[in-house]
């Protein structure tokens, strides 16, 4: 069995922090979902502030209840989305750097959060409530972020992954 190069153990930690990251998303999604489950009843709202409310909804749709009814289709695109994601991973941590990592697994990580809802539940639990935005939940939040996070990567690439010797 040959040693490992500089630029493959880099490569290997970055996948462990990556899987480490998802699932600690994921976990942080399962736990709050379960919590308002267990202490809201559907279409319930609570203040918090005046401005931010826990509001047990649900969503057959995707992303601001687009698509209701077509669980089965969101499905399968998400899916689609994961493994694209996942076949990318490398290229997107490559060319991205820190901030590639860190969305491919916030990315990852809300994706399994919000498929496991969808496979489960046939809908997604949504809680998070600004009043001026959709209901959404941690999974959302961290698609979103980790989208953001890409886009930095890619747009402000951190070229230390090319400085690892062989």
């Amino acid at each position: 069995m040959r040693n490992m190069t500089s630029q493959e153990k880099f490569y290997a930690m970055r996948f462990g922090g990556i899987m480490t990251i998802a699932a600690v998303v994921v976990v942080l999604d399962r736990l709050s979902k379960a919590w308002i489950r267990h202490h809201f009843h559907l279409g319930e709202s609570r203040p918090i502030t005046s401005w931010f409310y826990l509001t047990f909804v649900v969503n057959t749709g995707s992303a601001f209840g687009l698509f209701q009814g077509n669980n089965r289709t969101l499905l399968m695109f998400a899916f689609l989305i994961l493994g694209a994601l996942i076949y990318g991973a490398r290229g997107l941590t490559e060319r991205g750097g820190f901030w590639g990592a860190l969305g491919v697994a916030l990315v990852l990580g809300g994706a399994v959060g919000n498929v496991v809802d969808r496979v489960h539940y046939g809908q997604v639990i949504d809680f998070l409530d600004f009043r001026v935005w959709p209901v959404f939940n941690l999974a959302d939040s961290a698609i979103t972020l980790g989208t953001i996070s890409i886009l930095i990567g890619l747009l402000w690439p951190d070229r230390s992954i090319s400085e690892i010797p062989e």
